[in-house]
């Protein structure tokens, strides 16, 4: 019998493949909310996953984002993001994934990250590294920040108000770029493999984050809060990077904390 990563490729697969038949006939989006935006794939992508994991794990317990899980006294839960870059999938911009990851005893122990586009499958296992359709992968080993990629993300809603745009002010000028993907498990999973250098954000959930995060690390790269301590699912930010850069980008991050650095105003001529 497949064993719980084997099984979460299966599942990762068939909900991908579903999800790219919605984005093929780019269905309408609702609102959830002010801001947040939601589809039919999500849902039948989220039905598709726990129906799936509740047949091959019965006990385990399930956290998914459209609230479709159920909860167990096991020591096994899996969270699942159903369709993670909802917004880029609404507006037929073809980044998008499914992901799930296996928490044991409180600790991630599998992640999946599949991108149905462009048919990549980022998997961990503890202590068993990181790979990209079956091929190990690795960190970059960019160890300057100002030859470094990084990427981030912003909330749907009240943008204006979110202070990351102090940090991204910061690194943008201070790197060679900051991107924006819109899928914080697509960044992880690049992160993993050395697309990216680096990757921070304010306010993710569980499911956002689970798998990239076990990715990240078994690719051999490190990740903790954005003030250097030891990353939970309850902290209110994330950094995840390559290890050579950590320090440099904490260091960066106090300031900003710190209040030290202000974005300057554009100067305006009078012509």
């Amino acid at each position: 019998m497949p064993g719980p990563l084997e099984t979460a490729i299966e599942i990762a697969r068939e909900a991908g493949a579903l999800l790219a038949t919605y984005f093929e006939r780019h269905i309408p989006y609702e609102l959830k909310g002010e801001f947040d935006l939601v589809t039919e794939a999500d849902r039948a992508s989220e039905k598709l996953v726990v129906e799936r994991l509740r047949s091959r794990f019965p006990g385990h317990g399930v956290v998914a984002e459209e609230g479709g899980g159920h909860s167990s006294s096991s020591e096994f839960r899996w969270y699942v993001d159903p369709l993670d870059g909802t917004t880029n999938f609404a507006h037929s911009l073809p980044i998008f994934n499914v992901t799930l990851a296996l928490e044991q005893a409180g600790e991630m122990v599998v992640g999946v990250v599949f991108d149905p586009i462009r048919q990549e499958m980022f998997t961990a296992e503890r202590g068993s590294g990181a790979y990209l359709n079956n091929r190990r992968i690795r960190v970059s080993g960019v160890d300057r920040l100002d030859s470094s990629l990084l990427c981030t993300g912003f909330p749907s809603r009240k943008r204006h108000l979110s202070v990351n745009v102090h940090f991204y002010h910061q690194l943008a000028m201070a790197t060679h770029g900051v991107r924006r993907t819109g899928s914080a498990a697509i960044d992880l999973a690049w992160v993993a493999c050395g697309r990216l250098d680096g990757f921070w954000e304010f306010g993710l959930k569980p499911w956002d984050m689970a798998a990239g995060r076990l990715l990240v690390s078994e690719a051999g790269g490190q990740v903790s809060d954005m003030r250097g301590q030891p990353h939970h699912f309850d902290s209110p930010h994330l950094l995840a990077d390559n290890g050579h850069l950590h320090a440099e980008i904490l260091e960066i991050f106090g300031e900003v904390f710190a209040g030290h650095y202000r974005i300057p105003l554009p100067v305006i001529s009078a012509d």
